[in-house]
């Protein structure tokens, strides 16, 4: 009889079991409603686009929608949360890096006997104000004059300037910078190894004013522009000629007109900070004699520190890092990593790290082809379930807070809280909701991060298009703005 009765039970159960649906088919059931609005706007917009997309619930990381979740597209940027990630975990949040200031010789009667050696270790925020700084506390020191050579020490990382897949047309803009162990940034954007170019007009007929910063003689101006009366087209181009250091600027330029301004990578970072430095020492009085050079070379082993500067930590670095996309910033990183774990500031000793951060995480490196940090690559290829895997997974992990707080917010208008999303999704409900990074290549666009539902439910997702017609960001922002719109039902 007992027997019965628990076959009955185990009956009964069974039955329910039949009539219920299983738990992710609830959870799937219950954004029904983002659902049709997702497939609706995929459908209709994305329309022989390549597109991979998943929505996943943070707290768990069930996905509730996917269109091609394992699909390999090229994510651009996007590719800048793992580097963010790898970073985090394997320098930490208090990584600073170190540039000194050093000697082999000894200072008599106010000359310095011996070279000065600047040795850099990656730090991409150092300004013409630390140059002056360094300078000022020399000439403080009572040093007016160097009888030796100034040395810039780039060993820290190798001697490969780009990373793969850096179009030609791409080198002579900050955002393809070249990369090197000491390297010099022209404002607080932190855009490394490049310099700034304003072209003005000046007087009717004559060329434009041209002005740079911070001021360098190690790019030559080629100055073929033409100032022209007010009312006429703005047609100035600022470009520097591929393989070396000339910027050449041509076209038309209307009295009255704001002019253009342009970031354009230096050919040779080292010697651009070595120039710099040079003006910085001589603008506070420290003369060289006649056989003094500017070199690149290694730091003997037995200089002395003179001066030593550590940068901001990189929890702070995060902001400029992922809030404007830097490149340059990316790809220190990648180089950093290597030399920290490895002893080798290569990128395939930095990709190899961010590989293994990846694996150690539980994500699937067969879902994973990248060569570099940047996303700059066409040749990059992720999955959006694998980037909101991550996204997911990085939660748990002690610095996640920094790593949240550099990410772009919809719709925040300062540049270091909305960066590059500052302008898009500025209304509710994506304004402020929709914390992501972006990513941009020609024919690629891609948008990965959270949103908080009207629900207060936190969401992860990954939108990647490539080989469209027309831009996808509208339709990237509309997704976006769906999945902050939604609530269970």
């Amino acid at each position: 009889m007992i027997v019965g009765i628990v076959a009955l039970f185990m009956f009964l159960g069974t039955l329910t079991g039949f009539f219920t649906e299983s738990p992710s088919v609830q959870a799937a059931s219950s954004y029904s409603t983002l659902q049709n609005s997702l497939n609706s706007i995929v459908n209709s917009s994305l329309s022989g686009t390549t597109v991979s997309v998943t929505v996943r619930k943070a707290s768990n990381g069930e996905i509730i929608y996917s269109k091609n979740p394992e699909l390999g597209v090229t994510p651009a940027s996007s590719l800048k949360v793992l580097t963010a990630a790898a970073a985090l975990d394997t320098l930490g949040e208090n990584h600073r890096f170190l540039t000194e200031v050093l000697t082999n010789g000894q200072v008599a009667k106010g000359t310095l006997y011996g070279n000065l050696y600047l040795k850099g270790t990656g730090d991409p925020t150092l300004l013409k104000k630390d140059f002056d700084h360094f300078a000022s506390i020399l000439a403080n020191r009572g040093v007016k004059r160097l009888s030796g050579h100034i040395v810039g020490d780039d060993t820290w990382f190798d001697s490969d300037r780009l990373s793969n897949g850096i179009a030609k047309e791409d080198e002579s803009y900050y955002y393809a910078a070249q990369i090197s162990a000491l390297t010099l940034s022209p404002n607080t954007d932190y855009d490394a190894g490049s310099v700034i170019v304003e072209a003005k007009p000046s007087v009717n007929g004559r060329n434009a004013k041209v002005t740079l910063t911070p001021a360098t003689n190690v790019v030559r101006i080629i100055n073929k522009s033409k100032t022209v009366p007010k009312g006429n087209r703005n047609t100035l181009k600022i470009q520097r000629e591929y393989g070396t250091n000339k910027i050449i600027i041509t076209g038309n330029v209307p009295v009255g007109s704001a002019g253009k301004k342009e970031w354009i990578a230096v050919s040779n970072p080292t010697a651009y900070a070595l120039d710099v430095f040079k003006k910085s020492l001589a603008a506070k009085g420290i003369k060289f004699v006649a056989t003094s050079k500017v070199l690149r070379g290694k730091t003997p082993d037995n200089a002395r520190v003179l001066i030593a500067k550590k940068s901001m930590p990189l929890k702070q670095l995060m902001i400029p890092f992922l809030k404007l996309s830097n490149n340059t910033h990316a790809e220190h990183l990648a180089k950093q990593m290597g030399k920290v774990k490895y002893g080798e500031g290569s990128w395939g000793a930095g990709l190899r790290v961010m590989r293994e951060y990846a694996s150690s995480i539980g994500l699937d490196l067969n879902q994973w082809d990248f060569e570099d940090a940047s996303g700059m690559s066409h040749a990059n290829k992720v999955s959006s379930s694998q980037l909101t895997l991550l996204l997911q997974k990085v939660r748990k992990e002690p610095w996640y807070g920094t790593y949240l707080k550099g990410l772009p917010i919809a719709g925040g208008s300062d540049r270091f809280v909305g960066g590059t999303l500052r302008t898009r999704m500025t209304t509710w409900p994506a304004k402020g909701n929709v914390i992501a990074k972006t990513g941009t290549l020609d024919q690629v666009s891609s948008l990965t991060g959270y949103a908080t539902t009207r629900d207060g439910e936190l969401l992860v997702f990954s939108i990647l298009t490539q080989n469209y017609r027309t831009s996808t960001v509208p339709t990237l922002d509309r997704m976006a703005t769906a999945i902050a719109n939604s609530k269970r039902n």
